[in-house]
């Protein structure tokens, strides 16, 4: 078998290959030609490499990284490292004669393009502070232009998060600034950091590493950009929808053309062709890795097949005349050829994990058994921006598996399965005791076996939570098959787990800009947040119904709990309910979630008894164990 991928010592590359699978070849590390892309253009850094909040918090350290040269350590697989190294180039870059990048600032990357006036910003950002930095990098190296207008491409937080750091809300009201997004974006800007959002912000800290030291022993990469910034995050709302694909619009005498891509990436996307600069915007739909059909920090499965679809129809409707491309994330691409070439590979990776997953899977096998055979063709698993850096073959086509056939394998011994510490008690009891069963994993594990190693251990430490032995174990078995890992957020999940285990769990960063996002959730939304609060423990047989008028917003609901459900309706037509509340909305949240007193808001009824229902919700679990119990 030929590597290209350096010396790897067998227990790593065995680690290695069960983390990324790989065809024969791989890609060639003589390849430079994405070192060159990487650093064309560039412009100048940012002197002071500390970007810091009002606080004098440091939110993101453009020298962080700076460790990443030479060779690959051992702790660190080659390819990774690479991508690492690329990811990692900061600062101001020229992608074509009127447009430019910031890179480096942040997960994302931030576009500016030169109007009459002002700044075109495609994505700004995470946070505020990484936004304004970038902005000040702009305007130091190019001139100082004011921000004319805002680009949203997608509705995940960090290609919006940082919108206050660039404009104010007086400029976007009075018109003065445009603020640009694909249709159905605001919903799901804050769809996605409501309901769901203290599960998935707790397993994202496992994704992106949130708690390992940036070094060769921990955080080298978040695999579509060196890490989120920990910043303030802000929203503001669009106000020009865009709701067809060959819409077109002028901004500040810039020509764009949109393509709407809902459903690939995110739920509401787009990318944007500027015609006259023979420049194509492919937003996040395409990378410098395989991006995640299902992210590991939770999220609706995304559809391969449409995603390659949508990549298909960017190139027939710009392949044959876009000269630059570039994206949200990554460096660009130069060259009609090159891109057509990307482009049509790229397609066909998303198209090719998408129809052999379902061929497998009407062959009958499971989504572990498919995830274990899955493999890129070689022609398409030598190109370095399929590799597996983001999202991953083994972890996406269980994804696809999940969107056709949901979690359920169709053997019945999987329809109630025991709880993890009980399964564990129970497996440990049946293979001779905890001796023998650690015994077997440190086997295993000096065998480099360690994907059984890790069951093995895995089961010890579900059984007893303070089995120290096991747990020492397990983390070095996590150790190892970070150390191993080509996926940027796989590593970061393993050594994640491996800190969990050595040191318990560690509280959640702080979440900047909340008020943003509760400030644009739909009162709708928000009532659903406080559904899935609801405790059945508490609430019992109690039964309370409560009318709110938010006179702010011109809203009126009436709030019922009965059988232990919450459930509401807008502008109710008849009825009694025990009380009425009239209150501006921001008033109703500090009570319903910082336990403010609202008794004398009431209008009618019993005062005390919204109390009695907001008393019946319970907060989520702010730092949840994950490899632990």
């Amino acid at each position: 078998m030929r590597l290209l991928l350096g010396a790897v010592p067998a227990a790593l590359l065995a680690g290695f290959l069960v983390a990324a699978p790989a065809s024969a070849a791989g890609p060639d590390f003589a390849d430079r030609r994405d070192f060159d892309f990487a650093g064309r253009g560039f412009l100048g850094a940012r002197a002071e490499p500390k970007i810091t909040a009002a606080d004098g918090r440091v939110v993101w350290d453009l020298s962080a990284f700076d460790f990443l040269k030479g060779p690959a350590p051992a702790s660190v697989n080659p390819s990774l490292w690479r991508q690492s190294q690329l990811l990692a180039r900061h600062g101001l870059f020229e992608v074509t004669p009127g447009v430019w990048q910031v890179r480096g600032f942040d997960l994302a990357n931030a576009t500016f393009i030169a109007g009459k006036t002002g700044w075109i910003v495609i994505d700004p950002l995470t946070s505020a502070e990484a936004a304004r930095a970038a902005l000040d990098l702009a305007n130091a190296k190019l001139g100082a232009r004011p921000v004319v207008a805002l680009i949203y491409t997608h509705s995940h937080t960090d290609h919006f998060g940082g919108a206050r750091g660039m404009v104010e809300q007086a400029d976007v009201d009075s018109g003065k600034v445009q603020v640009i997004a694909p249709e159905g974006f605001l919903e799901h800007a804050v769809s996605e950091n409501v309901i769901a959002g203290p599960a998935m912000g707790r397993r994202a800290t496992y994704q992106f590493g949130s708690f390992l030291p940036k070094g060769p022993e921990g955080l080298v990469n978040a695999g579509i950009g060196p890490g989120l910034s920990a910043g303030t995050q802000t929203l503001i709302p669009p106000t020009v929808d865009i709701t067809r694909t060959g819409q077109t619009l002028t901004v500040d005498g810039v020509r764009l053309e949109f393509q709407l891509t809902p459903g690939t990436e995110a739920p509401a996307e787009m990318n944007i062709w500027l015609p006259d600069l023979k420049a194509l915007c492919l937003a996040e739909n395409a990378n410098a890795t395989m991006h995640n059909v299902l992210t590991p920090r939770g999220a609706l499965v995304r559809d391969a097949s449409q995603w390659a679809a949508y990549l298909g129809e960017s190139l027939r409707m710009y392949g044959d005349q876009a000269e630059v491309l570039f994206t949200s994330h990554a460096w660009p691409r130069f060259g009609r050829e090159v891109i057509a070439d990307y482009i049509e590979k790229h397609r066909d990776a998303y198209k090719y994990l998408h129809d052999q997953t379902v061929r497998l899977m009407n062959d009958g096998l499971t989504g572990a058994e498919i995830a274990n055979r899955i493999r890129l063709p070689e022609v398409l698993d030598r190109e370095w921006y399929n590799r597996g850096y983001y999202g991953t073959m083994s972890f996406n086509s269980r994804a696809v598996y999940q969107r056709y056939m949901g979690w359920y394998d169709a053997n019945p011994v999987n329809l109630a399965p025991l709880d993890p510490a009980d399964a564990g008690a129970r497996y440990v009891a049946m293979m001779g005791g905890r001796e023998a069963v650690l015994a077997a994993a440190r086997k295993a594990h000096d065998g480099g076996d360690d994907r059984w190693a890790g069951e093995l251990a895995n089961r010890l430490v579900m059984a007893d939570g303070n089995d120290m032995a096991a747990r020492a174990l397990l983390a070095g078995v996590y150790d190892r098959q970070g150390a191993a890992a080509e996926s940027a957020i796989w590593r970061n999940m393993y050594l994640s787990g491996a800190q969990e285990l050595r040191g318990g769990v560690r509280a959640g960063p702080a979440q900047g800009g909340s008020l943003d996002f509760i400030r644009n959730t739909p009162t709708p939304m928000l009532l659903d947040l406080l559904a899935v609060r609801l405790d059945p423990d508490k609430a019992g047989e109690g039964a309370v119904a409560v009318d709110l008028t938010f006179p702010d917003r011109k809203e009126r609901f009436r709030v019922r709990v009965k059988h232990s459900v919450l459930t509401y309706e807008a502008d109710p037509a008849g009825g009694v309910a025990d009380a009425a509340y009239t209150l501006p909305r921001a008033q109703f949240l500090t009570g319903a979630l910082a336990g403010a007193d609202l008794s004398k808001t009431a209008t009618s009824g019993d005062p005390a008894a919204l109390g009695r229902l907001l008393s019946w919700l319970t907060p989520p679990r702010p730092g949840f164990p994950i490899v632990t119990r």
